[in-house]
């Protein structure tokens, strides 16, 4: 119920800290070569598998979703990403039942994004999430974003969308999937754990350490709007939560 953001807007305002801590880091993400990419599912799976991103594309039945996208820095934006189900490429993967969790990588290219010269900082970037979450309907990666291949800023030429929680979770440009029965420590747990948790379900009755999570500004928009809980997914993912009693579930 929310309109579409502008494509140059969505393209030209990002998070990647891999090439810099600003915003309008675009014209620098332009350096990553996105071809030849492949991706690797390690873990505990049947079996090791190492492919390029061409050829797992292909395996895959691409569909069109239109989601919101709520960064935990309190703006927000609805993109229509194409791309497929998180949990096809779980089946995929064919994970052995002991595996609880799924742990991502990114690329380590620190000749090509600056950004990962900084050595204060855990390069990769890790995010990790449940198995049950990332075989839940809504959980997608995406492999482009307005009718054409997703751009390199916004995360090629494999990213994943998590519309539900903050944005910091959606990892770009993947290349590892690793099944584990451990819960991963993510970068943001690593830079920052007291701010920043595994869980990081979008709450606007649960404040950031440093500011409200109330409201949102869409970009483009000098509005705020109010935040939904879930981010307006309650009804298609309250339920992972409903036994997870104590946990930091939304930050």
């Amino acid at each position: 119920m929310r309109p579409i953001t502008e494509e140059n807007l969505v393209t030209t305002y990002n998070n990647f800290y891999e090439f810099g801590s600003h915003k309008r880091i675009f014209s620098a993400a332009q350096d990553l070569d996105v071809r030849p990419w492949t991706v690797t599912i390690d873990g505990m799976v049947e079996e090791t598998q190492t492919l390029d991103i061409d050829t797992l594309i292909r395996r895959m039945s691409l569909q069109e979703r239109v989601y919101r996208l709520r960064c935990v820095e309190a703006w927000s934006m609805v993109v229509p990403w194409t791309g497929f189900p998180l949990a096809d490429l779980v089946a995929l993967a064919r994970p052995r039942s002991s595996a609880t969790f799924l742990r991502m990588e990114t690329f380590l290219q620190p000749n090509v994004a600056t950004g990962q010269r900084q050595s204060w900082y855990p390069w990769p970037y890790v995010e990790g999430i449940t198995l049950a979450e990332a075989t839940n309907e809504l959980a997608f990666l995406v492999t482009g974003a307005y009718g054409k291949p997703v751009e390199e800023q916004n995360g090629a030429p494999l990213r994943l969308a998590l519309p539900w929680k903050y944005g910091f979770k959606s990892i770009k440009s993947i290349t590892r999937f690793t099944f584990t029965d451990e819960m991963p420590s993510s970068f943001w747990m690593d830079v920052a754990g007291d701010e920043y948790g595994f869980w990081a379900n979008v709450n606007p009755e649960v404040p950031h350490p440093r500011w409200s999570q109330a409201t949102e500004r869409p970009l483009g928009q000098d509005d705020r709007i109010p935040t939904l809980m879930f981010n307006g997914y309650a009804e298609e993912v309250a339920s992972l939560y409903a036994d997870l009693q104590g946990e930091r579930l939304y930050f």
